[in-house]
């Protein structure tokens, strides 16, 4: 097996909060008089904590740091109400986490949500599954994609960080990966497009979650789901065919 531990990025990756995200933060806009976005927006504005996630919400002309901070208590109290309204974990997901969880590969999280959100929402709708830690943002440590808490987790779990496969669906989980040292895998179910996750540094694109199993089972090269999906124009293989 060529990776021990896997660390997940939350939304967009595991679970799909992009409609509770979105509905949350429109309603602040709504109060506000301000005009609501449709999901396709909230696939970019999401991905780099909540305060950014305001920023990018708000007009451009909103500048005004009383209101973005008005903004941001408000959304925080919008989605403490409904995060769980329509968020599930993404097709495939439970099935991946069997898998690895069958095979002894040590999982944990980290996401750029505030870090008791995330504990919450981690307990209610992965409770099936052991995720030695979990972690959100936190004060006096940097998010996400500055590496600093994936090699805290890498330390606390005794794993050295090329021995992880890091899961994310953004052009910040590729650089928290990169920058930390390990393997960048991007997801194509999530909210940021191909190209995106490329340049970021992935290394392989996931179409489906059950795809990452032969990657992370067998050597580069070897894999059957490489030789049988290297033609495949909805699965693009060709970063892992590129691994020393």
């Amino acid at each position: 097996m060529k990776f021990k531990a896997v660390l997940f990025d939350l939304d967009g990756t595991l679970l799909d909060t992009i409609d509770d995200l979105a509905d949350s933060m429109n309603s602040v806009l709504e109060k506000h008089g301000f005009p609501k976005h449709g999901i396709d927006k909230y696939k970019n504005f999401v991905g780099d904590g909540m305060d950014v996630l305001v920023r990018r919400a708000l007009p451009m002309s909103c500048i005004d740091e009383s209101l973005i901070a008005e903004c941001v208590a408000a959304m925080k109290e919008e989605y403490s109400s409904r995060w769980a309204d329509k968020t599930r974990p993404y097709d495939g997901i439970p099935e991946l986490l069997d898998a690895l969880s069958a095979s002894g590969v040590r999982l944990s999280i980290l996401s750029n949500k505030p870090h008791e959100p995330t504990v919450v929402v981690v307990s209610k709708m992965l409770a099936d599954w052991k995720f030695e830690m979990v972690v959100g943002v936190r004060d006096g440590v940097p998010r996400k994609p500055d590496p600093a808490a994936a090699i805290s987790i890498a330390e606390s779990l005794g794993i050295a960080p090329d021995e992880f496969l890091y899961l994310g669906d953004t052009n910040t989980d590729m650089k928290t990966a990169v920058a930390a040292g390990m393997f960048p895998a991007g997801v194509l179910w999530g909210f940021r497009t191909a190209d995106e996750l490329i340049l970021a540094g992935a290394r392989i694109l996931v179409k489906h979650p059950a795809d990452l199993l032969d990657f992370i089972w067998f050597p580069p090269g070897n894999s059957p789901f490489e030789r049988s999906r290297s033609q495949s124009a909805g699965f693009l293989v060709r970063h892992v065919l590129r691994m020393p």
